[in-house]
């Protein structure tokens, strides 16, 4: 964060208006900072005869300039950092006539507010090319000739995807309607170097909350080294310590592979699987949210209008801000523990995943009045894709943890791979499948045949289903 100050007199008063310049951005890196006493000798620019453009010699080499005017309504300032800051107790008086660039939202300073001090100002500058002019889609022409202009006129925000990532926007530039797509950009992972310069480049780490293994952060990865800009938190971190084998896996690079889970694979071989893993104690994190020792903060609604056994909470998805409607994400716990996955479902649940349905859609349309029921979907995922941890809730290639839960998204959500074809099952078509399945009230999705993609690092893959494929003995 920072502020702009007028230049300040030996005696601490403001001195007189400051000098105008003309800025000069030459196409080569001079090796000083400071004065030139003659100047005139190496510097002489003769303007053409329109004025718009200028030529010169510098150091043997002829440089073409291009005069790029300050839009009207704005003002270029030079100015040099110092060590003063601005006191945090000022009151408005104190803060007449400086300029407060950065100033955080809600009133509070984070960091203290450094001072730079205006020197010069100027209302053109010139941008100089080897030989030649500079072309008009130079990145300083540009940018003052268009990018200001757009900013100045954007008025409409037209799209943006479920993870802030890329937007849409709708202004105009010369009188003419433009559309503006913005996206971030990838990560530098050429090098383990990039990404430990990466890990040191980030500050103002903020903790959200944490749940037995798992934190999760908000922080900035802007420039900060300086102290003259506050960064704006850009990144969410998730950090699993101590983390498993499994979780490595699970976040490692892996092909993956199409598989048919059939109802005696499940019985002999998943399904004692998924019993080994629930042993291992590895759903603490959901029962400490469902016997209210963490996150109650953040529930929703909890409903036992069922019957205690039959409860469940909502809360929202970590990944999801809390505000865009059209990334909406919001998980349903259920209280009992008898069903694992899906696989679990039978005929005599239909009345209970009716209801909890119904009631899934009435409270999130309830808590959000600008969504409507059919703007929602509900679903489930197989067994191969189970909760990983509470800072997804859901479990891309590798089944880590198991316990019934159904995801709530706005119809809108960009589906990822969690919501792929053989990932996700939308309730209502389970509840009608069982409804047609024939048998008693004990028949139901253990008795039919399921598909999905698993990782090859997976142990559902190296244990199970790449040994039946081989026609090895699977180990369970």
């Amino acid at each position: 964060m920072f502020a702009l100050q007028s230049l300040q007199t030996p005696e601490g008063e403001e001195s007189p208006s400051p000098t105008s310049y003309i800025p000069n951005i030459l196409p080569c890196r001079v090796h000083h900072d400071g004065p030139v006493g003659s100047l005139q000798r190496y510097w002489k620019p003769a303007a053409n005869e329109t004025g718009d453009s200028q030529t010169t010699h510098f150091r043997g080499r002829k440089l073409c300039g291009r005069r790029v005017a300050v839009p009207k309504g704005y003002q270029g300032v030079v100015v040099t950092p110092t060590d003063r800051v601005l006191p945090s107790s000022s009151s408005e008086k104190d803060l007449e006539g400086i300029l407060d660039i950065s100033s955080t939202t809600d009133g509070e300073r984070d960091e203290p507010v450094k001072v730079l001090e205006k020197q010069a100002t100027f209302q053109e500058f010139v941008v100089w090319g080897h030989e030649a002019l500079p072309a008009a889609d130079d990145p300083f022409i540009k940018g003052v000739e268009e990018w200001i202009q757009f900013a100045e006129t954007v008025r409409e925000l037209l799209n943006q995807d479920q993870n802030g990532r890329r937007i849409a926007m709708l202004g105009d530039i010369d009188g003419q309607q433009g559309l503006l797509m913005a996206e971030r950009a990838a990560f530098a992972t050429e090098s383990l170097k990039m990404l430990q310069a990466f890990h040191a480049a980030i500050t103002r780490v903020k903790n959200l909350g944490d749940n037995d293994i798992y934190r999760w952060y908000m922080a900035s990865s802007g420039p900060s080294n300086n102290g003259y800009i506050a960064p704006i938190p850009d990144l969410k971190l998730n950090l699993i310590w101590p983390c498993t084998e499994q979780h490595i896996k699970k976040y490692s690079s892996q092909p993956v592979r199409m598989v048919t889970e059939t109802p005696e694979i499940y019985r002999n071989r998943v399904r004692p699987y998924m019993n080994k893993k629930r042993e291992e104690g590895r759903l603490n994190w959901v029962f400490n949210i469902l016997e209210g020792r963490t996150e109650q903060e953040d529930v929703i609604m909890r409903d036992t209008s069922h019957g205690p056994q039959d409860g469940f909470m909502v809360l929202p998805d970590l990944n999801w801000d809390r505000k865009t409607m059209g990334s909406l994400h919001l998980l349903a716990l259920v209280e009992r523990r008898d069903i694992w996955s899906l696989r679990d479902l039978r005929k005599h649940h239909i009345p209970w995943l009716q209801y909890l349905r119904r009631r899934l859609l009435e409270a999130t349309v309830k808590m959000f009045p600008e969504l409507e029921g059919d703007q929602l979907k509900l679903y489930v995922h197989s067994t191969g894709v189970q909760s990983a941890d509470p800072i997804e809730y859901i479990c891309e290639d590798q089944p880590t943890y198991y316990h019934f839960h159904v995801h709530i998204v706005n119809v809108m959500l960009e589906a990822g791979a969690t919501q792929a074809t053989g990932k996700a099952f939308g309730l209502e078509n389970i509840i009608s499948q069982l409804e047609t399945i024939a048998g008693g009230e004990d028949a139901g999705m253990m008795d039919v045949s399921l598909s999905y993609f698993l990782g090859e690092s997976s142990e559902l893959w190296t244990n199970i289903f790449g040994p039946l494929k081989r026609g090895e003995k699977p180990d369970v």
